[in-house]
């Protein structure tokens, strides 16, 4: 399965500047792929672009040729920087777990996930945990490409190494295609076996 974003393009309005500025990427299923820049280049707007949760102004994301499905179940799905975000505050973690489908104990397992955590609010976990369900919930058997927006960058180094650990073992058990987005050049090339630069490719963008 390939995913592709045709000459993207995206701002807010025709008069403010590009965030970015016609960008084409393939991505492929086994595939872990890094986009690597500083703040301001656009990386968490094509993370958003690529999963769905944002329309390009121009351009288009493909997956095996055609345009991402807008209803139902999303092969594309993405892991936030703040998992907090990605969770309804008013739900218990069992009915935020299984919203999308409901993983079975040995992906809850693998995942650290406690079955005494199910009965609690959000609020009650920790940042480390709540990233746990919020990757847990989306490893559905549809899930082929997993974008990753920074996401342990708020997390302390042994519980970093602890999801980045089972995000690779999964990765490779199902083959699937891991795109980390991430300011954190040492990161990238420890768990990606691809790089790109999108400030360069911005920087080109931007004067053409």
């Amino acid at each position: 399965m390939l995913l592709k974003a045709d000459h993207i393009s995206f701002r807010y309005t025709e008069k403010l500047p590009w965030i970015l500025k016609d960008i084409s990427l393939e991505f492929r299923e086994g595939e872990r792929t890094a986009i690597v820049a500083p703040s301001g280049y656009g990386k968490s707007t094509l993370a958003k672009i690529l999963a769905g949760y944002e329309k390009a102004s121009d351009g288009q994301v493909l997956l095996d040729g055609k345009p991402l499905p807008e209803r139902g179940f999303c092969p594309v799905q993405m892991v936030y920087q703040h998992p907090e975000l990605a969770v309804n505050p008013r739900w218990k973690m069992e009915k935020i777990l299984k919203e999308c489908w409901e993983p079975d104990q040995e992906l809850l397992d693998r995942m650290g996930i406690e079955k005494s955590w199910l009965t609690r609010w959000p609020s009650e976990l920790s940042g480390g945990e709540l990233q746990r369900f919020c990757i847990a919930r989306i490893l559905s058997p549809e899930t082929r490409f997993l974008i990753c927006d920074e996401i342990t960058t708020m997390l302390d180094v042994i519980t970093q190494a602890q999801i980045w650990k089972l995000l690779l073992e999964i990765s490779e058990k199902r083959n699937l295609g891991m795109l980390v987005i991430t300011h954190n050049m040492a990161l990238a090339k420890r768990v990606c076996t691809r790089i790109i630069n999108l400030q360069e490719m911005q920087t080109a963008g931007r004067k053409s």
